[in-house]
């Protein structure tokens, strides 16, 4: 019998009353820029703004070596626009994606009309793909730029209506689109569901590659919620179409947002099997391969920090910190060692 799904929150030192006054308190001033167009335009004034290159994050790299996004002042901007011909108006397209712990309102603008080179050389940074970007940035600033890509990109798909075809158009901080026809209808920036997973028969942990993964690398299973389908359910169904195993028991253990390929909203849990019950039966049509691993060769892996080069001995190596999937896999360790 399945056990029902169980929901894990981390620990966390008691905050004070302050800290979680200061949070809601930007949590409802951001709110407040969604829903007054006017408040928005003036927070942009003060605020700051991402720039983006055709969906690329602007970085720089810092004297430590470690890279950071180039966050600009709104007039600064304004003054690149026009030192490149730009015209200012440009500025209305920025998309609010929060604010700072000193409620500095904080956007994103895609200026993929202008000359990327003139940019780069202007600002003394470069557009990185999000591909290589999303890792290269610390804890913090890596959601808040995939968020920002997230938006514009939402934006750059979305500017038809789904029912009328008419035109959409959208509110200052870009967190909603109307319908300008006959529906009126309201579109929202929206993720598709997808259950990713670390099966374990209680010594061993599941992982699989696909055939696109880089030389070595192995990660936690994962698969899109189908319509219809629970968050257990579709767990169980992708266990059982990719690898051919049956699923005792699932627990929660965190969500993440993922930029790739379209912005999907990853809700990780752990699930076992029977030891009993461990024959695998791969599909091929979705996974290159799949294995068990033990806990001595996922700890060895855990301190690989890129794959093994064309011309080394294959290593394995495990996704990144920032993925949620490097996250269920610690997690496994930690429990394994106790």
């Amino acid at each position: 019998m399945l056990n029902h799904l169980r929901l894990i929150l981390p620990a966390r030192t008691r905050e004070t009353s302050r800290c979680c006054s200061g949070f809601v308190s930007r949590m409802r001033y951001v709110n407040s820029l969604k829903e007054d167009d006017e408040a928005c335009v003036t927070a942009m004034q003060t605020g700051r703004i991402f720039l983006f290159h055709r969906l690329a994050p602007l970085l720089q790299r810092t004297q430590q070596g470690t890279f950071r996004p180039i966050c600009l002042p709104c007039p600064v901007v304004r003054s690149l626009l026009d030192h490149l011909g730009a015209d200012s108006s440009l500025l209305k397209e920025s998309v609010l994606i929060g604010c700072s712990e000193q409620k500095q309102a904080q956007f994103c603008l895609d200026v993929g009309q202008l000359d990327q080179a003139s940019v780069e050389d202007t600002c003394g940074g470069n557009f990185v793909d999000l591909r290589k970007s999303f890792f290269l940035l610390g804890g913090v600033e890596a959601p808040l730029v995939a968020k920002g890509q997230a938006l514009l990109r939402w934006h750059q798909t979305s500017g038809f209506c789904s029912a009328t075809g008419q035109p959409t158009r959208r509110n200052q901080a870009g967190s909603q689109r109307v319908c300008t026809g006959s529906s009126g209808g309201v579109y929202y920036p929206t993720m598709a569901p997808v259950v990713i997973f670390l099966v374990s028969d209680g010594k061993r942990c599941l992982l699989g590659r696909q055939s696109s993964f880089p030389r070595g690398m192995y990660s936690a299973l994962a698969g899109f919620c189908d319509m219809g389908e629970s968050l257990e359910e579709a767990l169980c169904r992708e266990v059982a179409e990719e690898v051919g195993l049956q699923v005792q028991s699932i627990s929660y253990s965190s969500s993440q947002h993922w930029p790739f390929p379209h912005s999907s909203f990853m809700l990780g849990c752990h699930a076992s099997v029977s030891p009993a019950y461990t024959q695998l039966s791969v599909a091929s049509t979705e996974l290159e391969d799949a294995r068990w691993f033990g806990l001595d060769e996922i700890s060895s892996a855990l301190q690989v920090k890129a794959p093994s080069r064309t011309s080394d001995p294959l290593t394995l190596w495990l996704p990144p910190k920032h993925a949620i999937a490097n996250r269920l896999i610690t997690e496994w360790t930690e429990q394994q060692r106790r």
